[in-house]
């Protein structure tokens, strides 16, 4: 089973990809535990690419969130007792499994701003790989069922 859901990388879109996400796993039978898991994922990759992926900067550099517009896909696929979630989009190249892992030994206000969200899909999924092919950010996930 293969399905494919596209749309404009902006947050408003985000219980959409979230409906067609959840009605899949329905249909191939997918746990509680796993669909929550991939609910969760599919949350924070969505959010950090409808924020970041087409920001632009300001004249400093630094990025300014949801300021661009483009869009993303989102691709899924059950095969054998797994399910791959690949998202791509054509916005600025960024590998988030580069990103240094949060200290999470230590407390709210002691930690950096920021990763906690790829860390807990990191820490839920089975596998996740990226590359930038043709122009593109593509992320995979994959979660055995």
């Amino acid at each position: 089973m293969r399905k494919t859901f596209q749309c404009e990388a902006k947050i408003e879109n985000l219980n959409t990809a979230t409906a067609f996400l959840e009605e899949t796993l329905e249909e191939i039978g997918c746990g509680m535990k796993q669909s929550m898991q991939l609910s969760v994922a599919l949350e924070e990759i969505f959010v950090n690419i409808a924020h970041y992926a087409y920001a632009k900067t300001d004249s400093s550099g630094k990025i300014i969130p949801d300021t661009g517009s483009g869009q993303m896909s989102l691709t899924l696929v059950a095969e054998d007792g797994k399910v791959y979630m690949t998202f791509e989009d054509e916005g600025i190249p960024y590998n988030p499994l580069e990103k240094k892992d949060p200290d999470v030994t230590l407390s709210v206000e002691e930690r950096e701003i920021g990763g906690l969200g790829i860390y807990m899909v990191k820490k839920s999924m089975d596998e996740i790989t990226y590359e930038n092919k043709d122009g593109k950010n593509i992320l995979t996930l994959m979660k055995k069922l």
